[in-house]
């Protein structure tokens, strides 16, 4: 099978095929696999497991990139991997705030966002206008943020512990960093 270049982070990667059964793929396949489990847990409000979950999830996607930078990254790893850790990521949000556990304005606002900016991608590729998608600090900040308050508020909620100081410092940094960064992609996407 001839070899492909994946754009990836604004950087074409190595060469790769677009083998479905990779090591990779089947990690990252997993990892999507966990999405309704991890709903289901904090549904019925086992946020000791879907903290864990959730951790192992994030080791999994630290694993799977690690391989497949190693032996190279398939077209379909490069398009289901972002997938798999977004799908995860807006479901707790949405979930988490289905159970009170963060604001429900806020989990709005991180799928928003991520709606915009698919949006403006869909557009821009049905106009043909070239497509570059670099990440941006403000975006990768944002991301980390986004992260760490799944966990905390799970790990909380678990132990049945509340710390509105750190929880409070953490749903407005998420807020401002989720606005700040869904702003920076609109307005380089208006930029001539």
């Amino acid at each position: 099978m001839q070899n492909l270049a994946v754009f990836r982070h604004g950087e074409f990667a190595r060469p790769v095929g677009y083998g479905f059964v990779t090591l990779p793929n089947i990690i990252t396949f997993a990892r999507l696999c966990a999405v309704p489990v991890a709903v289901w847990l904090v549904l019925q409000e086992y946020f000791a497991t879907a903290f864990w979950l959730f951790a192992g999830a994030g080791a999994s996607d630290a694993v799977d990139g690690w391989l497949a930078r190693r032996r190279g990254t398939s077209y379909v790893g490069a398009l289901l991997d972002p997938v798999a850790d977004k799908a995860l990521l807006m479901t707790m949000y949405v979930t988490l705030a289905a159970v009170r556990v963060l604001p429900d304005w806020l989990a709005i606002l991180v799928v928003f966002r991520d709606a915009v900016i698919l949006g403006g991608v869909a557009v821009l590729m049905m106009l043909g206008q070239p497509l570059v998608i670099r990440p941006l600090m403000i975006s990768k900040l944002n991301t980390a943020l986004q992260i760490v308050l799944v966990a905390v508020a799970m790990l909380l909620a678990a132990v049945g512990m509340s710390a509105p100081p750190v929880m409070d410092a953490l749903v407005w940094a998420v807020a401002c960093s989720t606005f700040a960064s869904g702003a920076a992609y609109v307005w380089k996407a208006a930029r001539p």
